[in-house]
C-alpha cells in the first residue's frame, strides 16, 4: 500500500474542483507539553521544588510562570502562521499544590496558557471523579480520549470527547485522544469509567474523521513513547503523534535523549509519521513544524524541544499568583525534618529498573514503623517515588515531592508464593520503565530482565537474623506496602486477592518517611544489593530454594494480636489454626477454571461490571471484550448475548 491510498480518499472532492486548481503545501507548527505533574513552581536539578536561593543563582527549570512566558514568546514568533498548543496529559499529582487544591490550580494556569486540546492522563483519575469532574467543569478547552467511556452513572458524563476537528488556517485538523489501557491498574478511575483498547478506539475515530473529509489527523496520546512508535503511528490515517506518559526526552542535540525529535515512523500506508514527546515536569516546551502536501500527506517534520531554564524569564503576574496560592502551605513545606549526608536518588531512571537509595529509605521507614507488629517485608512501587533529595537539609516539602500521592501505610499477610508472584509483576514491564518495579526491605531478589514476563524472578530470599534464607512458598509472611498497591494498583492484584488480615488505614506514607528521617538524623543513603539483575536465564527448577530450606524453620510464626489490634500501629493479626486450613481448601476453588457462560445484556451493563460479576476482578474486562469483538464497549445493546469466557 502507498500514500496513493490516502490521496484516493479525497478523489470525490478533487473531481469537484476545476482542472486548473492548484494547491500549496500546508504548514502547521505544534507546541506541546506532557506530564506536567503539578509542577506549579519551578524544579531544581533533582526534579523537586526549586528554592529561592537556587532561583537567585539561575539554577531553576520550568514551572507555570516559565511555561506562560515561553508559550507567549513562541506564539508571538509564529504570529500569522498556523499554530496549535497541545497537552499530553498527567497535569495532576506531584506537588503540594495538587495535594492542597486537587486540580483547580492546574486548571487555572492551563486556561491561562490557552491550550487548544489535551488528552486525559492516567493521573487525572488518581482521586477518581471527585477531582476530575471539577477540573473538567472549569477547563476552557476540549479534553479528549477515544478510549474513555463513562457509564450513565458517572459524573463525568460527556465531558471527555473522543476527538474533535479544529479549523486552522482554512484547513480541518482532526485530533484524537487516548490514555494508557492499564489506567485501571495504575490509577483509580472507579467502577463507572471504562478504559477501552486504545488501538481499536483510535482507529474507529480516525475512520470517522476521514469519512468527514478530514485528511490531517493528530493522535494526542498518553500511552508512552514505545507504544506510540510501535502501534499508534502505524494506524492508517494517523499523520502525527503527540505523546506523553513515559516522560521521554526526544532531542536532536541531547545525548541523553531516547530518540530523535521528531521520531519518524513508517506507516503501512506508505508514508512517515512524526512522533514527539517533551520529557516532563515542564522542563521543556515541545515545538515542531509539519509540512503536509495538498492531499494531507506529511512531507517534512522538523523541530526540537525548548529547554525552559533560567534564560526563560518567569511571568511576574503568575509568580505573584503562585505566591498567593502557596501561602497556606508554605509553613508545612519549609519545616525541616532531617539532613542527609549525600543525595538520595529517587530518579525515575533508577527506581524503575534497579535498587535505588530512595527505595531503600522508604521501605526501611515502612518496616521501622510496623516492626513491633511482626511485619518483616516491605514493598514499594518505584513509580510511587517522584523525586530525589539533594544533600543537606531535608524539608517536609521535599519529602512530599518524593511521595505526593497521600498514600497510607498498609499491612497484611501473604503466602511466600504470592510474594514471588508480586515480584514477578514488578519485573514484568522493566523495558517500558513501568512504575510497578519493586523496591524492597526485609527481602532480596534476583531477576533476569531478558526472560519472558512472568518468569523473570530467579531467586527470592527473606531476612533471618543477620543473614538471608530462601523464601518458603507455603509460609505466611507479614508485609507492609502502601494502600494503593495493597488494593491492587500497578498490577499488584495478588495483594488484593490473596492478602489476608489487611489494614489499609495507617499513617500517611510521607509522614512515616519524615518521622524515620528525623529519627535517623543525619541520614546516610545507601544501596546494598537488595535487587540484583542477572544476564543468564533463570533456573528451570525454581523450587530448588524451597527444597534447600528446612521445612520446620522455613515457616514464619505470626504473632498473636496485640492490644488494640484494630489500630495499625499496634496490630499484627494472626491467622487462626481453623482459618488456615480453610484458606488452603478455598484456594483451588478460586483457581479452578470457571466454565464459559452466556450473558444477556441488561440496561447499565458494561464489560467492567461483567468482569467484576463473573471473575471477581473488574480489570479482567478485556477478556470479555476480546471474546466479543463485535460488541461496542461504549454502548452495549440491551438484549445482546455476550460470551463470557472460562476463567
Amino acid at each position: 500500500m502507498t500514500s496513493l491510498i490516502k490521496r484516493a480518499l479525497l478523489s470525490a472532492s478533487i473531481l469537484g474542483l476545476s482542472s486548473g486548481a492548484a494547491f500549496a503545501d500546508y504548514t502547521l507548527t505544534i507546541l506541546h507539553i506532557n506530564d506536567w505533574h503539578s509542577r506549579i513552581e519551578s524544579n531544581n536539578k533533582y526534579e523537586s521544588t526549586c528554592s529561592a536561593e537556587d532561583e537567585s543563582e539561575a539554577k531553576c527549570i520550568g514551572g507555570a510562570a516559565r511555561l506562560v512566558t515561553a508559550i507567549a514568546d513562541r506564539r508571538k514568533a509564529h504570529e500569522g502562521s498556523n499554530l496549535l498548543l497541545l497537552n499530553g496529559g498527567d497535569n495532576f499529582q506531584g506537588s503540594l499544590f495538587y495535594t492542597t487544591y486537587k486540580g483547580t490550580v492546574e486548571a487555572e494556569f492551563l486556561n491561562l496558557m490557552k491550550f487548544d486540546a489535551m488528552t486525559v492522563g492516567n493521573h487525572e483519575f488518581d482521586d477518581g471523579e471527585d477531582a476530575l469532574v471539577p477540573f473538567l467543569d472549569v477547563i476552557k478547552f476540549p479534553v479528549l480520549s477515544a478510549n474513555v467511556a463513562a457509564s450513565a452513572s458517572s459524573k463525568v458524563g460527556d465531558r471527555i470527547k473522543p476527538s474533535l476537528v479544529l479549523e486552522v488556517g482554512g484547513e480541518k485538523i482532526g485530533i484524537v485522544g487516548a490514555v494508557t489501557t492499564d489506567t485501571p491498574e495504575i490509577s483509580s478511575p472507579g467502577p463507572n469509567i471504562l478504559i477501552a483498547d486504545d488501538i481499536r478506539t483510535i482507529t474507529a475515530e480516525v475512520e470517522k474523521l476521514k469519512a468527514e473529509g478530514v485528511n490531517k489527523i493528530i493522535a494526542l496520546t498518553h500511552v508512552g513513547y514505545p507504544r506510540d512508535k510501535e502501534m499508534i503511528a502505524k494506524i492508517p490515517g494517523v499523520d502525527v503523534v503527540v505523546g506523553g506518559h513515559s516522560h521521554s526526552l526526544l532531542s536532536n542535540t541531547d545525548d541523553k535523549a531516547e530518540g530523535p525529535y521528531p521520531t519518524m515512523i513508517d506507516n503501512p500506508d506508505g508514508y512517515q509519521v512524526p512522533v514527539t514527546q517533551a520529557a516532563s515536569y515542564s522542563k521543556y516546551l515541545g515545538e515542531f513544524t509539519v509540512t503536509f502536501d495538498d492531499d494531507g500527506v506529511v512531507k517534512e517534520a522538523k523541530g526540537d524541544p525548548i529547554y525552559l531554564d533560567s534564560s526563560v524569564k518567569p511571568d511576574e503576574a503568575v509568580l505573584a499568583r503562585i505566591k498567593e496560592l502557596g501561602a497556606p502551605i508554605e509553613e508545612l513545606k519549609t519545616r525541616k525534618v532531617s539532613e542527609t549526608v549525600k543525595e538520595i536518588d529517587g530518579s525515575r531512571e533508577t527506581c524503575r529498573s534497579t535498587e535505588c537509595s530512595m527505595g531503600n529509605l522508604v521501605t526501611d521507614a515502612m518496616l521501622d514503623r510496623v516492626a513491633d507488629q511482626g511485619v518483616t517485608i516491605a514493598i514499594q512501587n518505584g513509580g510511587g517515588l517522584r523525586a530525589s533529595i539533594d544533600a543537606g537539609e531535608i524539608t517536609m516539602g521535599e519529602v512530599l515531592s518524593v511521595l505526593p500521592f497521600q498514600n497510607t501505610l498498609a499491612t497484611f499477610q501473604l503466602k511466600g508464593s504470592d510474594v514471588i508472584a508480586a515480584l514477578e509483576n514488578g519485573a514484568s514491564q522493566i523495558e517500558e520503565g513501568a512504575g510497578r518495579f519493586a523496591q524492597v526491605a526485609g527481602i532480596r531478589y534476583t531477576f533476569n530482565k531478558d526472560a519472558e514476563p512472568g518468569s523473570r524472578i530467579v531467586s527470592v530470599e527473606v531476612k533471618k537474623g543477620d543473614g538471608f534464607e530462601p523464601i518458603d512458598p507455603d509460609a505466611v509472611y507479614s508485609v507492609a506496602t502502601n494502600n494503593y498497591m495493597r488494593s491492587g494498583g500497578d498490577g499488584y492484584s495478588v495483594f488484593n486477592s490473596a492478602g489476608m488480615n489487611a489494614y489499609d488505614y495507617g499513617p500517611g506514607l510521607e509522614q512515616v518517611v519524615a518521622d524515620y528521617l528525623t529519627k535517623n538524623n543525619p541520614y546516610t543513603p545507601f544501596t546494598e544489593g537488595r535487587v540484583t539483575a542477572v544476564a543468564e536465564k533463570p533456573m528451570e527448577a525454581a523450587p530448588a530454594a524451597e527444597e534447600t530450606a528446612p521445612a520446620p524453620e522455613a515457616a514464619v510464626e505470626v504473632p498473636e494480636p496485640l492490644p488494640g489490634s484494630k489500630d495499625l500501629t499496634t496490630s499484627a493479626p494472626a491467622i487462626s489454626e481453623e482459618a488456615a486450613p480453610a484458606m488452603t481448601k478455598e484456594e483451588p476453588v478460586a483457581d479452578t477454571a470457571m466454565a464459559g457462560k452466556q450473558h444477556v445484556v441488561a440496561s447499565g451493563d458494561t464489560f467492567w461490571d461483567l468482569a467484576k460479576t463473573y471473575y471477581g476482578d473488574a480489570t479482567m474486562w478485556k477478556v470479555i471484550a476480546e471474546a466479543n469483538p463485535s460488541a461496542n464497549a461504549k454502548d452495549l445493546v440491551v438484549g445482546e448475548t455476550l460470551s463470557i469466557p472460562a476463567k
